[in-house]
Parts: structure tokens; C-alpha cells; sequence
């Protein structure tokens, strides 16, 4: 999977996808991650992951303006800032990009939404070989996956022993759960979400592959 990731990637940082990848609109309050399902779906396909995982986690973080305008704006003022659909910090991007040979720089997160999406996914495929196949029950490894985004795959891997979150990570997976449906909808003309991205059930047993389309 990770030969055919690379492959992927280095298509090239604007290409996959760009047609449907239209600059995030100036107004915070006129973006909606739904506009956005085909390069989710296409990116999360091409990475080995759930786009309902990965559409649910840029409605999470859609709590700030994506303009790349706006987000150079954010940098200045926060200069540690994220980047992206996705909120992607630099030291997250610079593993990324040498685990995958991505082509691409963190700055064109910004201005290039397929290439956020794509870096996105690639991320969460990552957190997803380093979660234990088995885990605590009242998380889904979906959720888990989540968690691993907003605060680390140390911190993954220990809610997946039974760690209780933090406030702030309990707060983002409220979040995340809430969102599921409207990710499930906003998927639902870009191609079928699946509940996992590897199939598996709640308590991280496999369960039959269903092959996709």
C-alpha cells in the first residue's frame, strides 16, 4: 500500500483532482466541506481510507476560514498556525510528505485544496497501520483515527488501552460524532461512505471485505 501511495502522490502536489477543487470562498461562513466530496472520496480511495472518515474530519475542522488569503492572515498572526481543508501543522506535513515522497510543500496546503485532502488521508492511512488491532470498546477505530489526528498517535494508541481524553480531545471527538451524519450526506452523491478503514468492528475484529462500487 505505501509503494501505491507514493506512486500516487507524485503525480504531482496539482493535478488529482484540481477540476473539483475550487479555492475555499472568502467568506468564513460560506464554506462547506460537502463542496468538496469528490476530492474526498477520490483522495481517500487513493490513500486505502474511509471517505466518511475523512469527510467528518474537515467538518471538525471547519471551525476556521480555508481562503488561502485568509489563512496567510491567520499565519501572520499566529505564526504556528495550521494549513489547509484540514488543518495540517507543519512537523505533521513534513512526516507525511517523507513518508510518501510527496512532491509537494506544506504552503501549497493552502492554496491547493486536492493536496490537503490527499495529505489528509495519507495521515490518517498512517495512524491507522500504528493503532493496534485491538482496542477498547467504546471508541470505533474510526473515532480513534480521529483522535490521532487532532492530538497525536501517542495519544491515539493510549485512549486505545482505555487513557481517558482530555477536555479538549473529548470536546473534538462530541464533534466528530456529531458530524457523521451530515459527512454521510454530504458523501452521498460523491461515492459510498464505509463505517471503518479497514473493515473492522467496534472491538477491532475483522470482519468480511466488501469490495467497493
Amino acid at each position: 500500500m505505501a509503494e501505491r501511495s507514493t506512486a500516487t502522490a507524485k503525480q504531482g502536489s496539482r493535478t488529482v483532482g484540481r477540476e473539483d477543487a475550487r479555492t475555499p470562498p472568502l467568506r468564513p461562513g460560506d464554506y462547506e466541506p460537502a463542496d468538496y466530496a469528490a476530492i474526498v472520496v477520490r483522495g481517500a480511495r487513493e490513500a486505502g481510507v474511509s471517505p466518511l472518515l475523512v469527510m467528518t474530519v474537515l467538518h471538525n475542522e471547519a471551525y476556521k476560514p480555508h481562503h488561502p488569503l485568509l489563512e496567510r492572515l491567520w499565519q501572520w498572526w499566529k505564526p504556528g498556525a495550521s494549513f489547509g481543508l484540514a488543518n495540517m501543522h507543519r512537523a505533521t506535513f513534513e512526516r507525511v510528505r517523507r513518508t510518501h515522497g510527496l512532491p509537494g510543500r506544506w504552503q501549497d496546503l493552502r492554496d491547493d485544496p486536492a493536496f490537503a485532502v490527499r495529505t489528509a488521508a495519507l495521515h490518517l492511512k498512517d495512524l491507522d497501520r500504528s493503532l493496534p488491532g485491538r482496542h477498547v470498546r467504546r471508541y470505533t477505530r474510526d473515532e480513534l483515527l480521529a483522535l490521532g489526528y487532532n492530538t497525536g498517535e501517542r495519544n491515539m494508541r493510549a485512549f486505545a488501552r482505555g487513557v481517558p481524553p482530555g477536555p479538549m480531545a473529548r470536546s473534538y471527538l462530541r464533534r466528530f460524532r456529531a458530524h457523521r451524519e451530515r459527512a454521510a450526506k454530504a458523501l452521498a452523491d460523491g461515492g459510498e461512505p464505509r463505517e471503518t478503514v479497514t473493515g473492522r468492528h467496534r472491538d477491532g475484529a475483522r470482519r468480511p471485505h466488501r469490495p467497493a462500487g
